[in-house]
């Protein structure tokens, strides 16, 4: 069975992590996906190293299933190896600064003439605007997309957010609009741009807080276990803010990692009230309706968290789960590692490696019956130039060693 993408190519011009993330997606799907990179690399093949030279963890786990060419696009030789390769693939993809690509006499009007099917992808920081030209990060991301002034607790600094929403998040959101275009350009035969920034894909990311800031017009947010509301949603903390409350509760022994969430469902009160040895407050009207507990949401989850500090969390876990109670707890890095039911569904996987040996990395995370995603090592630097300007663009051999000599590949 072949894969969803076989036959779809991909020219992959991004670098760092929101371009990566989602290249390599489509690699995963089953693009040829060829990375394009300066004779000296991609950065990050050098940031943050564990091993001396050799390529980092941060690259490994972003170029999974690519091949790997370099280009000096500054050569005059290095273009015209670019134009003939643009006229052959589906997909270029590029998250350079605002007009990086233009300045190097590739824009998009002059990419259509090349190949006019050609669908053109760029990760940008921002929108137009007074922004445009910002540079971006993924925790500037953060900040200007609602997450961090959202996240953390009421009395302290915002925060931000372990995951990288706005690098991978901006990259999966990439994904989806080049998958869409694939598939309008089935029906009109045209390739066409598409462009997401960071801050806005933070921000669809953020979006029930944006409800929120809605519903703050007409009162407090009573699902908040804030006291006090000013004009904008505050940090609250771990309370979910939605429908059915939740927190992170303390167990034993009391490390770092030992809390579980909890989601107090109304169906799920009776059980809670036993299982914490309150089994009274199931038909006290002061806690038995949902109504009720909401004033007191601290107080309710404080008296869970009584019951929860005496017991490890997996001990919790299958006491909450027995009674179909919304609960998990809180995985540490090293746990999520050594999880065998994420290594049974290959979303932790082990790869290996010519110069670093084995390492781990995240697995596809989505899952399709016909088209099994194979991991495979990430690329040396310029491990394909042979095979792709030798076989591919039937560059003499003789002129591959000079274009080498010279810094044009």
């Amino acid at each position: 069975m072949g894969k969803a993408l076989e036959g779809v190519r991909v020219l992959d011009m991004t670098h760092v992590q929101s371009g990566p993330s989602c290249t390599q997606i489509l690699a995963w799907l089953g693009a040829d996906v060829v990375k394009i990179e300066a004779p000296g690399g991609d950065i990050t093949r050098k940031q943050l190293r564990d091993l001396p030279d050799v390529d980092s963890l941060y690259f490994t786990m972003l170029n999974c299933n690519k091949r790997s060419i370099t280009l000096n696009m500054k050569s005059e030789r290095g273009k015209e190896l670019f134009t003939e390769m643009v006229g052959q693939f589906d997909i270029l993809a590029e998250n350079f600064g605002p007009g990086a690509v233009d300045r190097m006499g590739f824009s998009w009007e002059t990419l259509q003439e090349i190949n006019p099917r050609l669908i053109y992808a760029s990760i940008k920081g921002f929108g137009d605007g007074p922004y445009t030209h910002f540079k971006a990060y993924e925790v500037v991301a953060q900040a200007m997309g609602g997450s961090m002034t959202t996240t953390g607790f009421e009395d302290g600094p915002p925060l931000a957010t372990g995951s990288q929403i706005g690098d991978s998040g901006t990259g999966m959101h990439a994904v989806a609009g080049i998958l869409a275009a694939l598939y309008q350009r089935e029906h009109t035969g045209r390739g066409q741009r598409v462009t997401v920034a960071m801050q806005h894909a933070v921000l669809n990311l953020c979006r029930v807080k944006l409800r929120d800031q809605q519903r703050l017009t007409h009162g407090p947010l009573n699902e908040y276990p804030n006291r006090e509301f000013g004009d904008a949603v505050p940090r609250s903390g771990n309370a979910s803010g939605g429908g059915q409350p939740g927190w992170a509760v303390k167990c034993a022994p009391g490390g770092p990692n030992d809390y579980i969430y909890v989601i107090v469902q109304p169906v799920g009160w009776e059980p809670i009230t036993k299982l914490i040895g309150r089994p009274e407050l199931a038909d006290d009207p002061e806690w038995s309706t949902p109504a009720a507990r909401l004033s007191k949401l601290d107080k309710m989850f404080q008296m869970i968290e009584d019951w929860t500090s005496e017991h490890g969390k997996w001990d919790v876990l299958a006491k909450l789960n027995a009674h179909n109670i919304p609960c998990g707890p809180i995985l540490s890095t090293k746990e999520i590692i050594e999880d065998t039911s994420l290594a049974e569904n290959e979303i932790v996987v082990k790869v290996d490696h010519p110069e670093r040996g084995e390492f781990t990395t995240v697995g596809m995370p989505i899952k399709l019956s016909d088209s099994a995603a194979d991991i495979q090592r990430s690329p040396l630097l310029g491990e394909h130039n042979q095979e792709i300007y030798g076989h591919e663009l039937g560059v003499p051999d003789n002129e591959l060693a000079e274009l080498k000599a010279n810094g044009v590949i």
